[in-house]
């Protein structure tokens, strides 16, 4: 009985390998019109089923593989970009659309509107700026000085020295005080004060001017001397 038992096992051994011949047959693409003969119909849809989910499975198995294959290839496209080589494969050139929009501006009118407020503005701040500036009273820079006019002798009329040296007229020239300062021996020294416009009147040339009468100057030193 064992015996036979194990001879039994192989009863179907054509069996299962006309449906392993079909099955190879179907993954070659080769039409089967019978699978095998000996097999209930039960059997047969059965292993049809197994094709079908085999079948299915291997395109699954082919869609996975193709999605991975495509994400190694970004990723090695990226990877060589950020290392400053070529990338593994080319980019993929842009539809034509994308070049006939780059063309079309459509903003760029605006922006030039805004560019031109802008210069107009800022052309208006610089004239009134330049109009309140014009009209700003600008700031003359003066000197007081005072003169030490010193005289020949005790015997000078100091009074025709003071006359003789504010008889001195210069645009900017402006006299003030003056004052007799004894310096020795009955000799006394003048001492008078002046403001100058220092863009109009040279003190060097003021100084010139005095020593020029001759009759009552001996010499001509500035003693002081302040900005206003």
């Amino acid at each position: 009985m064992s015996a036979l038992a194990m001879e039994s096992f192989w009863f179907n051994k054509s069996a299962c390998d006309d449906a392993e011949r079909a099955y190879y047959e179907k993954l070659s693409g080769c039409q089967v019109d019978t699978l095998v003969t000996g097999l209930s119909s039960a059997e047969e849809m059965a292993l049809v089923k197994k094709l079908n989910a085999l079948e299915t499975e291997n395109k699954q198995l082919k869609k996975v593989t193709d999605d991975l294959k495509a994400l190694v290839l970004s990723l090695e496209a990226r990877v060589g970009s950020l290392e400053g080589g070529k990338p593994a494969a080319k980019a993929a050139p842009a539809p034509a659309a994308a070049d006939d929009d780059d063309d079309v501006d459509l903003f760029g009118s605006d922006e030039e509107e805004d560019d031109a407020e802008k210069a107009r503005i800022t052309e208006e701040r610089l004239k009134a700026y330049h109009e309140k500036k014009s009209k700003k009273p600008q700031v003359i820079a003066k000197t007081s000085v005072l003169f030490d006019v010193k005289p020949w002798d005790d015997e000078t009329d100091h009074n025709e020295m003071i006359k003789a040296c504010k008889s001195i007229e210069m645009d900017g020239l402006v006299w003030g005080a003056n004052k007799l300062v004894p310096i020795g021996y009955g000799i006394k020294k003048l001492q008078i004060m002046c403001t100058v416009e220092d863009a109009k009147v040279s003190i060097e040339e003021l100084g010139e001017k005095i020593e020029a009468f001759e009759d009552f100057v001996q010499s001509v030193d500035v003693a002081a001397m302040n900005k206003i």
